[in-house]
């Protein structure tokens, strides 16, 4: 009985094996009609079968399908170029196979890697592949370009990676003369780029790698390179390798804005004494950049000290000292600090201020005034700031009503009742 299903089992092995055979032979019969989908479809099955004994030889066929549908193709629309026929061709379908052809061989050298049933390995299909498919670059490019055309970034991104890639396989990774066009960066840009917008930030990552060595393409290769990563921040290690890149990046570009604000970008986003901390370091590199300064201002406002926020700001103001919206901070500052003054003054019981302590604050106001009358002399049309309601309020704190007509009589809205 054992003995008869050993038997069965083997027939029925045999028989599967049979008829993926059967597949190979159906498909080479109708590449060989040109019927090349037909064909493909046929030898589906044997691709994947357990039964299929050869797969080097399987996949090596499927290569040849897809090669023959994109040289026929390619050779019909050449044809037609020259006698100027103007005849609709299977363009897409084309493409299509030009990438398939050369997916097929990849998975074709897979299967020839692998040992034999002594352990042995011997190459069938590397050598023919490597001549027959090194210059095969090109088709891989211009099927991208097609794709891209055609708004199919996915199909765009595996064309180009195919050809960016071909180099780095094991069937050209040891061929010295493999080609490399001049358009070669560009194709790695585009790459990444369409990666980028196709929130694949890995490959993305990747090609910007690549193509940062160029200094040409450098500063578009570290864009993609710094969004992407910002995109992939989950850790605060994550966040640190990113900061450190942009620095590295500023550092080496001092001028270039762009590093720099996404330094602010960044740390807008942490603590105070983090932002703070990293604005000292950029003043100790470059105190001649008036940002930093700026932005230091900005952080001692919001923590309401008043003097270090004006003695920043004036620091901005003496490397550019028409600055219109430090200006106008400066007055702000100042204006606040004579509040702030005022009630620290301030007699508890009388609830008023003495002779002398009112001319502390009033000297304070009237260095406030300074600064936004000078604001008001660089942007008179209010356009960067609103300096009109806290100027006109230090008018009347000091009793300046020949000002404060003035300024009621642009603004009648101004006027308090």
């Amino acid at each position: 009985m054992k003995k008869f299903m050993m038997m069965a089992m083997m027939a029925a092995a045999a028989t599967t094996t049979f008829a993926q055979e059967a597949l190979v032979k159906e498909a080479k019969k109708l590449m060989g009609k040109g019927e090349f989908d037909a064909a493909a479809q046929t030898l589906a099955p044997a691709l994947t079968s357990a039964e299929t004994l050869d797969k080097a030889a399987a996949w090596n066929l499927e290569s040849e399908i897809w090669y023959g549908k994109y040289t026929a193709i390619s050779s019909k629309q050449m044809e037609n170029q020259v006698k100027k026929i103007d005849e609709v061709t299977d363009t897409l379908g084309m493409h299509k196979a030009a990438v398939a052809a050369w997916e097929a061989v990849l998975k074709c050298d897979e299967f020839d890697q692998q040992p034999d049933a002594k352990g042995k390995v011997k190459m069938k299909y590397r050598a023919p592949a490597q001549t027959k498919y090194k210059n095969f670059g090109v088709s891989l490019v211009q099927a991208g370009q097609y794709f891209y055309q055609q708004k199919d970034n996915a199909a765009a991104i595996n064309a180009w990676k195919k050809y960016l890639e071909m180099k780095e396989t094991p069937i050209f990774a040891e061929v010295a003369d493999f080609p490399k066009d001049p358009f070669y960066d560009d194709i790695v840009y585009y790459v990444s780029f369409l990666a980028y917008q196709e929130k694949d930030y890995e490959s993305a990552m990747k090609f910007a790698r690549s193509l940062a060595s160029n200094p040409d393409k450098a500063d578009e290769a570290n864009e993609i390179l710094l969004f992407s990563k910002k995109e992939t921040l989950k850790t605060k290690a994550d966040s640190l390798e990113y900061v450190g890149m942009v620095k590295e990046l500023h550092k080496a570009s001092p001028d270039n804005e762009r590093y720099f604000n996404l330094l602010v970008d960044y740390y807008n986003h942490v603590s105070a004494d983090e932002k703070l901390a990293w604005v000292e370091e950029e003043l100790s590199i470059n105190p001649g950049n008036k940002m930093p300064w700026a932005i230091k201002g900005e952080s001692m406002m919001s923590a309401e000290k008043w003097d270090e926020a004006v003695e920043a700001f004036k620091k901005a103001v003496e490397i550019d000292p028409e600055w219109v919206p430090c200006l106008f901070n400066i007055g702000i500052c100042l204006n606040s600090k004579a509040i702030a003054l005022n009630d620290q003054l301030m007699d508890k019981k009388t609830m008023g201020l003495t002779p002398e302590n009112l001319e502390k604050v009033k000297a304070v106001l009237a260095d406030a005034q300074v600064y936004l009358e000078k604001t008001r002399e660089l942007d008179p049309d209010q356009l960067q700031t609103k300096w009109g309601y806290p100027l006109y309020r230090i008018y009347y704190s000091l009793g300046n009503k020949e000002k404060m007509a003035e300024l009621e009589a642009a603004d009648p809205s101004l006027k308090m009742d």
